[in-house]
């Protein structure tokens, strides 16, 4: 299983990018709105989209690993085609 999260300045384009991936069959699709500390602005927040995909393996793992780093190029390529950012490792497992 591999995490992702992929970090949009417009909600908009964060549920399409979640309805596309979803459609595509991905384990877990969610969009979730990501505030900053101290910010009181409803507007003065990212958009994620958090992808978890239970066939790919962890980078440890031979094939996964290939799989895990074809993910992580599409969906870095995705972000930045979008004005987003890409987080590969969410959960910090790799740190």
């Amino acid at each position: 299983m591999t995490e992702h999260l992929l970090l949009f300045p417009d909600r908009e384009v964060a549920e399409e990018i979640a309805q596309e991936l979803d459609d595509e069959g991905f384990a877990e699709v969610r969009v979730l709105r990501v505030a900053h500390a101290g910010e009181d602005d409803s507007e003065d927040h990212e958009w994620a989209v958090h992808v978890v995909e239970e066939a790919v393996g962890t980078s440890g793992e031979a094939e996964g690993g290939q799989a895990e780093g074809g993910l992580r190029g599409r969906f870095a390529a995705l972000a930045a085609e979008h004005d987003g950012w890409y987080d590969p490792d969410p959960t910090g497992s790799s740190r």
